[in-house]
């Protein structure tokens, strides 16, 4: 039990290093994000459209309502723009267009696009099986999310500050 434990460890702390690396080459590319509380008029309006059109549909399964929806199928559409705008935006600290473009909103032209995939891929994996096979945790249900480790930033939290 001892060695899977460690074994977990080690891939997680490989996988954090893998994070960072990615990240960075990722936020040096990208730029600075505009914080969602900040965002442009244009974006606004745009946001306002998908609103519009998604009236009468909010709670039919997200594949149903949005193209290319990979995750998170079987949403409701109203609740997958929530987390969107309110886990990951806020979480990261950016706005829709760090993975999105806008009026385009199914292209998968954007890294930060497939990288958030695989990054909700990973804590689903976290929470869904490391997390309860690691014994005497306080918490009966633990549970990591975007914001446990990136803390408001693109860049996840790697070391204390």
């Amino acid at each position: 039990m001892r060695k899977q434990i460690l074994v977990r460890v080690v891939m997680l702390t490989a996988l954090l290093f893998w994070l960072e690396v990615t990240t960075t080459s990722l936020a040096q590319t990208t730029g600075a994000q505009t914080p969602t509380a900040q965002l442009s008029s244009d974006l606004k309006q745009k946001l306002a459209e998908l609103n519009k059109a998604l009236a009468g549909r909010e709670n039919e399964p997200a594949e149903k309502v949005f193209k290319n929806i990979q995750l998170l199928k079987g949403m409701p559409a109203s609740r997958l723009l929530r987390v969107m705008e309110n886990g990951y935006g806020k979480s990261l600290g950016v706005d829709c267009t760090h993975c999105h473009i806008a009026d385009a909103w199914e292209k998968d032209d954007k890294p930060a696009k497939q990288i958030t995939r695989e990054m909700v891929a990973m804590t689903q994996a976290i929470n869904g099986t490391h997390l309860k096979a690691i014994k005497n945790l306080k918490s009966a249900t633990p549970v990591v999310n975007c914001t446990t480790c990136h803390r408001g930033q693109v860049k996840p939290a790697t070391s204390l500050p």
